[in-house]
């Protein structure tokens, strides 16, 4: 696996289980409707997956020593695994 992909996909991964935990207690503890629940989640698995692709890009890019191809592919793999890592707190 590339490099690029590799930090994408750590990234996304730890960041989004710790972000879409602490929403899902807060918002649980909060409200207790499951329904705004699963609406935070969709919220932050959209918002933050964004979020954290632009920073790893801006990241990276800011370092001067990657390439155009590997800065977005850090970029797209971070937003899709944080995005795939969120959404699957719905499914439990």
């Amino acid at each position: 696996m590339k490099h690029s992909i590799k930090t994408g996909f750590s990234f996304g991964l730890t960041s989004g289980i710790i972000t879409t935990l602490g929403l899902m207690v807060g918002l649980h503890s909060s409200t207790g409707s499951k329904l705004v629940v699963i609406g935070g989640i969709l919220t932050i698995a959209i918002a933050d997956a964004f979020s954290d692709a632009f920073g790893i890009h801006f990241s990276e890019e800011s370092e001067n020593k990657h390439s155009a191809t590997e800065i977005w592919q850090s970029a797209i793999s971070t937003f899709f695994s944080k995005l795939a890592i969120a959404l699957t707190f719905i499914v439990p």
